[in-house]
This record gives C-alpha cells, sequence and structure tokens, in this order.
C-alpha cells in the first residue's frame, strides 16, 4: 500500500488507483533518464490508443520532471512523485524506466525492465491488454 504527492497539484498517486477494475500501465521514470526519454515517443503512442498509463516519477527534482513533460508531452493518467524511491524499492524496481502491467484488482501482471520500443509494445504489451496495433 502506498500514497505518493503529485507531481502537479493532482492528488498524486496511490495503490488504490490502481484497484478500479482498469488494466494500467505503470512507468517509472525521471527526468535525468536518457533511455525515459528515448522511449517516450512510445508512452505517448500508447495513451493516443487510449491506454491507461500511470506514472512513477522517480528520485527526480520537481521543476525538472515538469519541464521534461512539458517538452515532450504527458502521457499520464496521474503522476506520483516518488522522492526517496521508497516505493520503487517496494515494487522491486531496479532502475528506470520499468513498465509494469497490473490488473484491475492491483495485482502485478507483467514487468519490463528498461526502455519500450515498438517491437516489445507489439509483442509483449498490447497483446497482453487485449489489444493490437491496428486499434
Amino acid at each position: 500500500e502506498f500514497s505518493l504527492p503529485g507531481l502537479f497539484d493532482d492528488g498524486g498517486l496511490a495503490t488504490d488507483d490502481f484497484k478500479k477494475g482498469e488494466i494500467t500501465l505503470l512507468n517509472v521514470w525521471a527526468s535525468w533518464c536518457g533511455p525515459c526519454r528515448d522511449e517516450h515517443d512510445e508512452l505517448m503512442q500508447l495513451q493516443s490508443m487510449g491506454i491507461k498509463i500511470m506514472g512513477l516519477n522517480y528520485k527526480d527534482n520537481a521543476n525538472s520532471a515538469r519541464r521534461f513533460l512539458g517538452t515532450l508531452g504527458n502521457p499520464f493518467a496521474r503522476i506520483g512523485a516518488d522522492r526517496q524511491g521508497s516505493v520503487a524499492i517496494d515494487l522491486g524496481v531496479y532502475g528506470v524506466p520499468e513498465t509494469f502491467i497490473i490488473s484491475g484488482t492491483g495485482n502485478i501482471l507483467y514487468k519490463h525492465t528498461g526502455p519500450l520500443t515498438q517491437r516489445l509494445i507489439d509483442d509483449e504489451i498490447l497483446p497482453r491488454l487485449g489489444k493490437t496495433a491496428e486499434e
């Protein structure tokens, strides 16, 4: 169980946000992370397909994180600011970026360590969400 303050004034992110009956992606990212910048277009693509993505901003400066999203776009429905990295550690995060698929009851169904690629999205992510690249 966790509850994090928001990166923006949006109420933050908590365990209950993943228990609303909807499969959700959770992306752990930081503005200082080069591979996070590399995967950002893929996150924007997933969001444009109607996939709900939550963000966990990991050990980051809030102003830098907001600038990052202001420049590249914000694919996240909600963002929790994990300043100390304690929630990420509890999730077993090794480093950023990491992406989880979480069931509508809050269970982790899948975890990918490293940046998302189009091939990974087509072969692993979309099938686990019951979607195809054509949708």
